[in-house]
């Protein structure tokens, strides 16, 4: 093991090194949609919100409050509560194995990428993670002495989580079942000091219980019932393969390895490694069996890190024991992942480099776009009638332009996205839930990408029963038109007659990512609710290059997208031969202008392609 003046050397640059990274990544990050609305929720302050207990929005607004209308400064509480994580690690391992092992651990929770990166967001999951800490401290040092100071430790610990997220009660409940099976544990139950410690906890949990009541569940609906299928999915497997590759794959071996050991129940094995060992192991593999039974649809790969944090405390006691060479791996593997995650969200906040991978699995587009939305909302509003109203089309884009725009009462329409995300009962309880009546000119904005494209066209339907038929609109597309934004002016009263809406298309050859020669054809389909289309124009790299050929006939695409009424079906088809011998070889981006019959001009998402030389 490293001696304790090269192990706290290590702890200190790692941690000062990952600190400063993170603050330069919050303050260029676009905020994520979760962000937004948390900001949201801060501008309405309440003891208790449909999604999530208070905390989190007190946090954002204590942070815009004191450094202004920024995303750093909406970050910066939950930047200072990770960057003291570590250190807690940190002291809780020292006071438990020896000085060399703490620093060590502190530099394994800077560098495991799920505890690293914690606060570059402003998400529940950092006070949860910090509440975790605190109490398995707490509770470890209750198992040696039952003193006043540690009491109020835990009751700190249970009220921050109590007010951080429904997903804390798991913690409670793992911790419970920790202590009753330690005979030191039972012992500390006993004792009316704990008792106070609990009540305390109980009662930070109030709010979030009054609201459920005054409001028939609904937050309690969503989180545990409505969000979940509840039934058994073989894709839950791949949340253990997602865990592994998040923490690294040895340091989740270390992990694993560690709490197995901790938690058996032999003589050598001090009360306070099991505790850890038994806290750990339980959080974790209840988590993995969640995965199997629980939403796989959203991000879930940070569920277990309450777990983590209490294993990493013997991890650098059990690597001791291992050969240099994994050691040495385990180590490395830990920093790249750290290195690979902070470079993710370093794309994700870099516009140029973002673009570069519009058309990849992973595209950030919950980052991208909105500082080009506002600016584009801005210009439609100028010179648009002074008494016109914004509407959004979801809670995302609500959210989102409210920040950008410092309105945190911007109507929402009815979407199902405000209801998966269980953000319905919010914004009705704001009054900020619109029906698409109006008495005044409205500007609509809309992402497309907010609905899968298999279901787009049923939401243009659903949109012009809302607010009426769609005039043209002004397409804001960023990264390639990967992420998408659809501006319709609204006339003061709502427009009759069949649903207009923008055009729909599909290449259908050449594919995405495929190489072509200098000469190639474009073939594929476009449509256009209500009114049809005069003309489809193929562009590279956003510049024309052919006219094609529309109204070859294609029964197919109306045979699909069956509630379609765009009067020329079947004969949307369209096919151009495209001459790119003037430009260079290598990668570019293929895209579409549709022409509509109501003088709608609407570039569509690009794909790239690769000219060959």
């Amino acid at each position: 093991m490293q001696d304790v003046a090269s192990a706290r050397k290590t702890f200190l640059a790692v941690w000062l090194i990952a600190s400063v990274i993170k603050v330069v990544i919050a303050a260029r990050l676009p905020l994520f949609v979760d962000e937004a609305f948390y900001w949201q929720e801060g501008r309405h302050l309440a003891a208790a919100y449909s999604d999530l207990p208070g905390l989190t929005a007190w946090l954002t607004r204590l942070g815009t409050e004191l450094g202004g209308q920024h995303r750093l400064a909406l970050r910066a509480p939950f930047l200072i509560m990770a960057a003291l994580i570590p250190w807690l690690i940190a002291h809780i391992t020292r006071r438990w194995f020896d000085e060399a092992a703490g620093w060590q651990a502190g530099t394994l929770t800077v560098l495991m990428p799920l505890s690293g990166t914690l606060g570059l967001l402003a998400l529940p999951d950092v006070p949860m993670a910090l509440a975790a800490v605190l109490c398995l401290d707490a509770g470890a040092r209750l198992l040696r002495e039952i003193d006043a100071t540690s009491a109020a430790e835990l009751a700190l610990g249970l009220a921050i989580g109590a007010l951080s997220h429904y997903r804390f009660l798991g913690v409670i409940g793992v911790g419970f079942v920790a202590l009753l099976c330690l005979p030191e544990g039972r012992r500390i139950l006993r004792d009316p000091r704990i008792w106070i410690a609990l009540a305390v906890g109980v009662a930070a949990w109030a709010p979030l219980l009054a609201w459920n009541l005054e409001y028939a569940d609904a937050g309690l609906r969503f989180q545990l019932v409505d969000r979940h299928p509840w039934s058994f999915q073989p894709t839950g497997a791949w949340f253990v393969i997602i865990q592994a590759l998040m923490v690294t794959p040895l340091l989740f071996a270390a992990l694993m390895i560690a709490g197995f050991r901790a938690s058996r129940g032999t003589a050598d094995v001090p009360s306070q490694w099991r505790y850890f060992g038994l806290l750990g192991m339980a959080s974790t593999l209840g988590f993995f069996a969640l995965g199997f039974f629980a939403d796989v649809e959203r991000v879930s790969f940070h569920w277990p890190l309450p777990g983590y944090l209490a294993l990493i405390l013997a991890v650098p006691a059990l690597i001791a024991g291992w050969p240099r060479f994994w050691r040495r791996a385990l180590w490395i593997l830990a920093g790249v992942g750290m290195v690979a995650m902070l470079a993710y969200y370093l794309v994700a906040s870099v516009p140029s480099w973002r673009e570069r991978f519009a058309a990849e699995k992973y595209y950030p587009y919950n980052f991208a776009g909105w500082s080009h939305l506002a600016r584009a909302v801005r210009e439609e509003r100028a010179r648009l009638p002074a008494d016109t109203t914004l509407l959004a089309g979801s809670f995302k884009v609500g959210a989102e332009l409210g920040f950008a725009l410092d309105d945190p009462d911007i109507r929402v329409l009815d979407h199902p996205l405000n209801r998966k995300h269980g953000r319905a009962p919010q914004l009705q309880l704001w009054k900020l839930q619109d029906d698409g009546t109006r008495d005044t000119p409205v500007l609509l904005v809309i992402g497309q990408g907010d609905v899968q494209y298999k279901h787009l066209l049923d939401y243009y339907h659903t949109l012009c029963g809302q607010v009426g038929p769609l005039p043209p609109p002004r397409v804001v597309n960023i990264d390639h038109g990967h992420q998408r934004f659809l501006l319709f002016a609204l006339p003061k009263e709502k427009a009759k007659g069949a649903c207009v809406a923008p055009a729909m298309a599909w290449i259908d050859a050449p594919v995405s990512r495929a190489g072509v020669s200098s000469r190639f054809p474009v073939q594929g389909w476009a449509f256009k609710e209500g009114v049809g289309l005069k003309g489809v124009e193929v562009l590279i790299d956003g510049k024309p290059v052919a006219k094609a050929e529309y109204g070859r006939s294609e029964p197919g695409v109306a045979a699909f997208w069956r509630i379609s009424n765009d009067p020329q079906h079947p004969r949307v088809g369209f096919r151009a031969d495209v001459d790119a011998s003037a430009l260079s070889p290598g990668r570019h981006w293929l895209g579409l202008r549709l022409h509509g019959n109501d003088g709608s001009v609407e570039d569509w998402e690009e794909q790239p392609i690769d000219i060959e030389p």
